[in-house]
């Protein structure tokens, strides 16, 4: 397998011991995890042959929904989100944004010169389900206020 790798180099040491490897595949976590801590994240959108290949795998991609390109000892980092009804986007974006440069620096050393940010869809998961949850209050809160039989003899 002929995975692409990034060399990450510490220009503290003066006497060079050796080079640090990062494979782009860490990066791509590093950045999924980070875009999966922002409330109104829905989720990241992937490739068709990824979903699949995740369904029949059973392993969850943790770098689904992220492209990285790395020069030098810099990155560029495309992101593909969903996110939820109802949040504002730009914001939403700029705390990704945010967050992922921060991990991926902090976690590997690496300069990231760019996170973009593709919003692909939105999700109405929790619009549906707050709309379902009073629903199933109220048939409970009928049944209770029904009188048993052997109250009215």
């Amino acid at each position: 397998m002929d995975e692409e790798q990034a060399v990450v180099t510490t220009e503290e040491t003066e006497d060079k011991i050796g080079n640090v490897k990062i494979s782009v595949e860490v990066i791509s976590t590093v950045a999924g995890i980070a875009t999966a801590e922002i409330s109104g994240v829905a989720g990241m959108s992937g490739s068709v042959v990824g979903g699949i290949a995740e369904i029949l795998g059973g392993k969850k991609n943790k770098g689904k929904g992220v492209k990285v390109e790395v020069t030098e000892n810099k990155a560029v980092i495309d992101l593909y989100i969903i996110v939820d009804y109802g949040v504002r986007i730009p914001e939403i974006a700029w705390e990704v944004q945010e967050n992922v440069k921060n991990s991926v620096e902090s976690m590997t050393g690496m300069t990231v010169e760019k996170v973009n940010i593709h919003v692909e869809g939105v999700s109405f998961e929790k619009e549906r389900a707050a709309a379902e949850a009073p629903a199933e209050e109220s048939e409970t809160d009928e049944n209770e206020a029904e009188p048993s039989q052997t109250d009215s003899e």
